[in-house]
């Protein structure tokens, strides 16, 4: 796939690879340029976003590749890339009799970061920044798990980091609790690079400009989610196929998606690229990123759009997080 040059990207990936004994590849000369604000790395579970993620933030060295922040190699400089990190990971430890504050002040002594009024004034401000303030005293295992990541997003922007690292942030919450999330992470993007994994394409639909998307450790699309969804719209079609018929169905047609719809038919929205006809009875569907994204996962790579795979100018980029949901 193509990269177009980003000459206003604070953090650069160059050449990523990363072989596991085995041997096992996890990831294939990933390329990205990534500027400040939010930018989305969508794959399914093994596609080698936790170890992109792990060697952007210096706690595994890469086979080969650099990466830039700012300029500056953070393979060959690794505490250069700690002393700016915020990093939010998917499993997040909590000790539960340890109220919110009490906890919170534990991983900034753990941290070593502390404020010009003391440690316990920095915990106070943090809490207050993530909606904390009224549950400080609570202990943190009554806490639901939207509370729980907002508590890990407040040790992960102690310090003032200049790039977030956000892993599955908002796997197991619940709507109102995501919504939150979301409001909260869009405002701590202003002035640093912030990096959200997910598999889950709401997350990078509603807060990312730009995203990528990861399959099998290599980038197989670098784009933003209007010209996502914009590459495959025209292309998508939707109907009703009965339980039984749908594995005949399947084997005829290039299906991205079938939900059981009220316990009986499915609806089912399928591709039509190359010249396949949509099948009789089915609607053209506006696409949507979605649509994209399982599109990149379950086509052969001569069925994908170029302009879906292709990398997009950074001037192409909606100006305002969250612009293009």
């Amino acid at each position: 796939m193509q990269h177009a040059h980003l000459s206003h990207a604070c953090l650069s990936i160059r050449g990523l690879v990363k072989i596991h004994p085995g041997p096992v590849c996890a990831l294939r000369g990933v390329d990205l340029e990534i500027p400040e604000g939010m930018f989305g790395l969508l794959g399914p579970n093994g596609a080698g976003k936790s170890t992109f993620m792990n060697i952007v933030a210096g706690l595994i060295e890469p086979t080969a590749g650099k990466v830039l922040l700012d300029g500056t190699d953070v393979v060959e400089n690794p505490r250069f890339m700690r002393e700016r990190l915020g990093y939010l990971p998917q499993d997040f430890g909590f000790y539960p009799d340890l109220s919110g504050r009490a906890m919170l002040e534990f991983l900034l002594k753990m941290k070593g970061v502390t404020g010009p009024k003391g440690r316990g004034a920095l915990a106070d401000e943090l809490l207050e920044r993530v909606n904390l303030t009224g549950a400080a005293k609570r202990k943190v295992g009554g806490y639901s798990g939207g509370m729980r990541q907002r508590l890990g997003l407040a040790q992960a922007i102690a310090g003032n980091p200049r790039v977030l690292i956000v892993d599955e942030p908002t796997a197991g919450l619940d709507p109102e609790e995501r919504q939150r999330f979301y409001r909260l992470l869009a405002e701590m993007s202003a002035g640093r690079v912030v990096l959200l994994s997910t598999h889950i394409v709401d997350d990078v639909s509603t807060l990312c400009p730009r995203l990528a998307v990861i399959r099998s450790g290599e980038v197989v699309a670098d784009t933003t989610p209007t010209a996502a969804r914009r590459a495959v719209d025209g292309l998508v079609f939707e109907g009703f196929v009965a339980d039984p018929e749908l594995p005949a169905f399947s084997r005829e047609h290039r299906v991205i998606s079938a939900v059981l719809n009220e316990g009986r038919n499915n609806r089912v929205r399928v591709f039509c690229a190359n010249g396949r006809s949509a099948p009789a009875g089915f609607q053209r569907s506006q696409g949507t990123l979605e649509d994209a994204y399982l599109v990149l996962m379950r086509c052969p790579p001569d069925e994908v759009p170029p302009a879906l795979s292709r990398a997009v100018p950074l001037g192409a980029m909606p100006a305002a997080i969250g612009g293009a949901a």
